[in-house]
């Protein structure tokens, strides 16, 4: 096989690159999961554990797979192998580059059917098919939508067409490269991200519940704080930021000298965490202005949302329209991002272009995706797989290698020496692995046991509560 050679591309700019890392950090969890989370887990007590999670945990992480992408220049799978060798490790090391670019790539499998029903909600929402839903309509229009009510296979056929309309705009703008299409892209969509939400944020202030959304996100319920509420902390904060699926390491690639990556770093995880308390109230006065069910998930997206805005009269309208963009964006950066991950490594293959690469795993994406709308309890076990295992699995590995494997000599021309990387080593070696694997570890369990009612043994259910009983005889 060819040699493969660093990336000959970089970003344009330090502001483009910072617009395509936050628009790859902040997606759909930002605004249905952690609002929620931090509410049923404690309030301001969870926020607080949240922010410490973020800082202790996501940001070491985050800044290890920035340097493992810039010292490498290359995709995940060949940047890591490339720099176990040249410390004289095996190169099976690169299982971690692999791990993560199989996780972006099954995220993608169901992120763009999501975000297929996203778009089939702004749709919607422009011909002003909201108006005056209360929430028996609005879920049986769920329904329709995902092709689980009326002419279940027309409605099908219908997000079939729109869940290839996304990829093809996904293809579009990864296809034309890093500096043309990912950063251009992220460059104009991130700032109208940013109005979108002060504008949605600015009238859910106006017009909502502010008052009983303060008390819902930001009151300390240290009473609800468990250990349950550490775990959901560790992992809101790690994949939130979006570290484990390779995507960082990826964009590390492209990284030129000047830019300081652990000043970069915080600036991404820093938006992050604001975008996600952000949503909380862009969200949550409508929500309980409107006497609704803040449950969290897309039952509040696309059932309890659309109530709201449909009540509102011609304002309604207009923050529905706008609501449903901002989201699409959201999930629009975000999937360009991990579509990357796998369009980076077959990239470097001899004779494939990347545009070739962008059609043919579009094209994949699509197939796997028309599989999902036709049969979608599937979504929930993907979910699942990607989130409780493969995820952690692949943050477990890049803190082993980031911390164990790769020397300090070889780090320091990427992070600087000092204090910065005093911290950052004890915390990848000694910290981080051991949280990580708590989450990887109890949130399986956890998740089995909520999800598919698997009862667990007696000391798990008194670490995490039990929430199943075995039916009686």
């Amino acid at each position: 096989m060819a040699t493969i050679a660093r990336k000959s591309e970089t970003w344009g700019s330090r502001f483009g690159f910072i617009m395509a890392a936050v628009g790859s950090s902040v997606g759909l969890g930002n605004f249905w999961r952690f609002p929620y989370t931090a509410g049923e887990n404690g309030g301001g007590a969870f926020i607080l554990i949240y922010i410490a999670c973020v800082v202790l945990i996501g940001l070491p992480v985050l800044m290890a797979e920035y340097a493992m992408g810039r010292k490498s220049g290359m995709s995940a799978v060949e940047g890591v192998e490339s720099l176990a060798r040249a410390e004289s490790k095996s190169g099976n090391w690169g299982i971690v580059g692999w791990v993560g670019t199989i996780t972006a790539t099954f995220i993608l499998t169901f992120y763009m059917v999501i975000s297929s029903w996203l778009l089939a909600f702004v749709i919607q929402a422009f011909k002003g098919g909201f108006d005056g839903m209360d929430a028996a309509t609005s879920g049986a229009n769920f329904a329709n939508v995902i092709g689980q009510g009326e002419h279940p296979l027309a409605s099908k056929w219908y997000m079939l067409m729109l869940l290839a309309i996304f990829i093809a705009a996904n293809v579009a703008i990864v296809g034309r490269g890093v500096k043309g299409g990912i950063e251009k892209a992220a460059s104009l969509l991130m700032p109208a991200f940013f109005i979108m939400l002060v504008v949605i944020l600015g009238f859910s202030l106006t017009k909502g519940d502010a008052g009983q959304t303060v008390s819902f996100l930001f009151q300390p319920k240290w009473e609800d704080v468990g250990f349950k509420t550490f775990l959901e902390a560790i992992g809101q904060a790690f994949f939130s930021i979006g570290v484990g699926s390779c995507l960082m390491i990826t964009y590390g690639a492209y990284l030129d000298r000047g830019t300081n990556i652990p000043r970069a770093s915080a600036i991404v995880a820093g938006s992050d965490t604001f975008v996600a308390l952000i949503a909380g109230f862009a969200v949550f006065p409508i929500v309980f202005a409107a006497g609704l069910d803040p449950a969290g998930g897309p039952s509040l997206f696309f059932v309890s949302m659309p109530v709201a805005f449909g009540g509102l009269g011609q304002i309604g309208y207009i923050m529905a329209v706008l609501f449903f963009a901002l989201a699409l964006f959201a999930a629009y950066t975000s999937s360009i991002s991990l579509l990357e991950v796998s369009v980076s490594w077959l990239e470097e293959r001899q004779g494939v272009t990347r545009m070739g690469a962008a059609l043919g795993v579009g094209f994949i994406l699509w197939l796997v995706g028309a599989a999902y709308i036709f049969s979608t309890e599937y979504l929930d076990f993907v979910d699942f797989i990607t989130g409780n295992v493969l995820l952690p699995l692949g943050g477990l590995m890049v803190a082993v290698f980031g911390g164990w494997i790769l020397s300090r000599d070889m780090l320091t021309s990427e992070l600087g020496e000092g204090t910065i990387m005093n911290v950052w080593r004890f915390l990848m070696r000694w910290f981080v692995p051991v949280f990580v694997g708590l989450v990887l570890f109890f949130g399986f369990f956890d998740k089995i046991q909520d999800q598919y009612h698997v009862q667990l043994p007696s000391f798990l259910e008194g670490l995490l509560g039990a929430n199943y009983e075995l039916p009686a005889e």
